[in-house]
C-alpha cells in the first residue's frame, strides 16, 4: 500500500524549493517515518588509483547546507581513495517508498572539533571498535580482531573516557549535483536534477 500511495505522487517544478537540501531533508524525514530499515544508509562510490570505481554502504550522520557527513577510519580504502581523488557519488535507495536520491560531488574531511563531538556520542563499544579495527587491512583471523578489541577494553576500563583516534573522523560530501527520482505509474517516473551554479542551484527535469 505504501508503494502504491507514493507512486501516485509526483514532482512539479512549481512546488519544488530552489535549494535541493530542503527537499532532501523532507524526503529523508519521509524515509525515516516510513519505518524502512536503515533509512540513512547510502551507497558511496569512489575512484581508485587505477581509475576503477568502488562502492560501499555507509550511514549518513548529518546533513546541512554544506553537505552530507558520514564517519570512517581515515586509513580505510574509501578514505585513502577520497584523499587521492575527492570526486565521489552517493545514492539513497529508498525502494519501499518508490524514491531515490543521487548525488555527485567532492569529499572533504570535517573539522576535528566536529569529529570529536560526534565520537563522544557513540556507544562505548563502537568507540572501542574504532581503536581496535585496522579497517580495510588484511588480518590473519577473527581472533586477531577479538584480541585487539580486548586490548582496547583493558586500555580504557570503565568509566574511563575513550578519546577519538586521530585516524578516525567525518567526511563531508559536498554535492555539485543532486537528482530526485520519484516513481510514477507506467514507468513515467519523475526525475528532477539540481546542479550547482556558483552559490545557487539550477533545476531541470530529466526524462525517465
Amino acid at each position: 500500500m505504501l508503494r502504491q500511495e507514493y507512486a501516485k505522487l509526483g514532482l512539479r517544478e512549481a512546488d519544488l524549493p530552489t535549494d535541493p537540501f530542503i527537499l532532501f531533508e523532507q524526503w529523508l524525514a519521509d524515509a525515516v517515518t516510513s519505518g524502512m530499515h536503515e533509512p540513512t544508509a547510502m551507497a558511496v562510490s569512489t575512484i581508485g588509483p587505477t581509475g576503477a570505481p568502488a562502492c560501499r554502504l555507509v550511514l549518513l550522520k548529518s546533513v546541512d547546507e554544506r553537505g552530507l557527513v558520514f564517519f570512517t577510519n581515515y586509513r580505510s580504502r574509501k578514505a585513502h581513495e577520497l584523499a587521492l581523488d575527492p570526486r565521489c557519488a552517493a545514492v539513497f535507495p529508498w525502494h519501499c517508498i518508490f524514491r531515490q536520491v543521487r548525488l555527485e560531488g567532492a569529499a572533504e574531511r570535517i573539522s576535528t572539533e566536529e569529529s570529536d563531538a560526534y565520537f563522544a556520542t557513540r556507544p562505548r563499544g563502537s568507540q572501542l571498535g574504532a581503536w581496535a579495527s585496522p579497517q580495510s587491512e588484511e588480518v590473519p583471523d577473527r581472533e586477531y580482531l577479538d584480541r585487539a578489541y580486548q586490548k582496547a577494553v583493558m586500555r580504557w576500563p570503565e568509566p574511563t573516557r575513550i578519546p577519538r583516534p586521530g585516524h578516525w573522523g567525518g567526511i563531508r560530501i559536498v554535492p555539485g549535483s543532486v537528482e530526485f527520482w520519484q516513481g510514477r505509474p507506467d514507468r513515467m517516473h519523475d526525475r528532477i536534477h539540481y546542479s550547482r551554479v556558483g552559490q545557487s542551484w539550477k533545476l531541470r527535469r530529466l526524462a525517465p
